[in-house]
């Protein structure tokens, strides 16, 4: 059995048209731009803006959006390509299936349940917290938070026993995956009209509100004084990538972690009516959505107000801090943003449930996982089975876990994705030069290896205690290659005699 044994163009393009059990082909050009905001305006839009701002960029953080955009876009162009030539549900691990060969396809298969499964959890967890904070704190915290935290409230320890909001969420959102795809879709777009609507509000009035002083200088001087954090100690921007364009580069750092999602576009493509036109367009549109409303809302928030009160605010509270103390007359406002924020949540896991059942669904059809992931639902046609397992695994997680036990891993599983599909369009367009591509990925080899040096330049960047979870992970995934999918793969078993995608569609 070959390791590297690829599966050909041409039976990638066979396999859904194998039996009645395949998905429905429901969503288009705007479904899938939908979805990709679903999964890009998160938190990441309220949280990361001030993290960036107040810490490192000022009010360059929107130069820092434009640098993280232009990484994201190098990594979007070549998604684009793939998801033209290669309409099939998984992403980057069925690009990687194509170009790189079985193990790789495997392990990049295993990397995104980092991003999707453990994405979800924690945004599950988050949303959470936020529900309870719009709620009054209703909740009990003992019915809010796992068993591995407690809090002094009123003089009195409480300990958490299980996050039922975050099950909740899991639950409804699970149960509409499995209802249907375009279902689904038609959900999130809801959500998505109302997180934009509420965005371009808060742009909107902001804009009154804004104070050129806090714009000038836009740059943080190495000479700016220090910030008063909430215990009191002072925060100092001395440091190079504390201020100044090296400031500039680190809020880039942060806040590209609020375009991640992008990708989970290209896991619906098996369910796309035309792929091969609508794919780049939902792919490409949603980032190009996203980045201008990031920059149009950090413009607004920082003008509003002075970027050093960011880091005395704190992170989560930033927008309604500069909301309250800054725009008089609109504490209807703040409230507005919360339900923004839950909407961006609910979005994200969505997209994030929708991404991993579908990487899933193709592993398993491969050989790689069991049949059970692939099974779909006699009448709604969505592998419901997947559905519920993932239900299962990604609620325990949320229920009696903190967010923070996952940490930066959903990044680098991310990051790992984006490097090998910008490695992939440049090995096929090497080995197979006349393909027929829809939409092309422009200034090859440019482009790709741009996308791989930003990639893998953040990957570099995270905590070291992430790289060797994310390498210990990895290493579970091998064993259970091992164990058990290099036995039971279709495509391995067959190796020798598989057709080449030589003479795949060149005409």
């Amino acid at each position: 059995m070959k390791l590297f044994v690829k599966k050909s163009l041409e039976q990638l393009m066979a396999t859904p048209e194998e039996g009645a059990s395949t998905l429905k082909r429901t969503l288009g050009a705007g479904n899938l731009i939908a979805l990709g905001i679903g999964a890009i305006i998160g938190a990441g839009l309220f949280v990361r803006t001030a993290a960036a701002a107040g810490a490192h960029a000022g009010s360059a953080v929107t130069i820092s959006f434009i640098i993280a955009a232009v990484g994201c876009a190098f990594a979007g162009l070549c998604y684009a390509e793939f998801a033209s030539i290669i309409p099939i549900a998984g992403s980057a691990y069925t690009y990687a299936y194509a170009t790189m060969g079985e193990i790789v396809a495997w392990i990049i298969g295993w990397a995104l349940i980092l991003e999707y499964a453990l994405g979800a959890a924690t945004v599950s967890i988050s949303w959470s917290e936020y529900a309870n904070n719009l709620l009054g704190h209703r909740i009990p915290f003992e019915w809010c938070h796992s068993p591995m935290e407690s809090a002094i409230i009123n003089g009195v320890t409480h300990s958490g026993i299980i996050n039922l909001p975050a099950l909740l969420i899991l639950l409804l959102l699970s149960a509409l995956l499995i209802k249907g795809t375009q279902e689904s879709a038609t959900v999130n777009a809801v959500i998505v009209f109302i997180k934009v609507a509420i965005v371009l509000v808060f742009i909107a009035i902001g804009w009154q509100f804004i104070n050129p002083a806090n714009h000038t200088p836009y740059l943080i001087p190495a000479n700016a004084p220090p910030a008063i954090l909430p215990d009191g100690t002072s925060y100092s921007y001395l440091p190079f990538f504390n201020h100044g364009w090296g400031g500039v580069l680190t809020g880039a750092g942060i806040v590209f972690f609020a375009f991640i999602g992008f990708d989970a576009v290209s896991t619906a493509a098996q369910e796309a009516k035309n792929p091969k036109r609508d794919m780049p367009i939902g792919i490409l549109g949603s980032l190009v959505v996203c980045t201008i409303l990031y920059i149009l809302f950090s413009w607004v928030l920082t003008g509003v107000a002075p970027y050093q009160d960011f880091m005395r605010a704190g992170k989560e509270a930033s927008v309604a801090y500069a909301i309250s103390h800054y725009m008089q007359h609109y504490a209807w406002l703040s409230t507005l943003v919360t339900v923004a924020i839950l909407a961006g949540f609910s979005s994200v896991i969505l997209v994030m449930l929708l991404g991993q059942s579908r990487v899933f669904y193709t592993m398993s059809t491969d050989g790689l996982l069991p049949k059970v992931f692939s099974d779909l639902h006699p009448k709604f046609s969505t592998p419901y089975k997947s559905n519920m397992i993932l239900f299962i695994f990604v609620g325990l997680f949320a229920a009696f876990l903190p967010a923070s036990v996952a940490g930066d891993l959903t990044s680098i599983g991310t990051l790992f994705a984006f490097v090998l599909v910008c490695i992939g369009v440049m090995l096929l367009r090497k080995t197979d030069p006349d393909l027929v591509r829809p939409f092309k990925t422009p200034l090859v080899p440019l482009v790709p290896i741009l996308g791989i040096l930003i990639c893998a330049a953040m990957i570099l960047s995270l905590p070291l205690e992430t790289q060797i979870s994310a390498l210990v992970w990895m290493i579970i995934g091998l064993i259970i290659y091992f164990g058990y999918s290099r036995g039971h793969s279709k495509l391995g078993n067959v190796a020798d005699i598989l057709p080449t995608a030589t003479d795949f569609e060149k005409k």
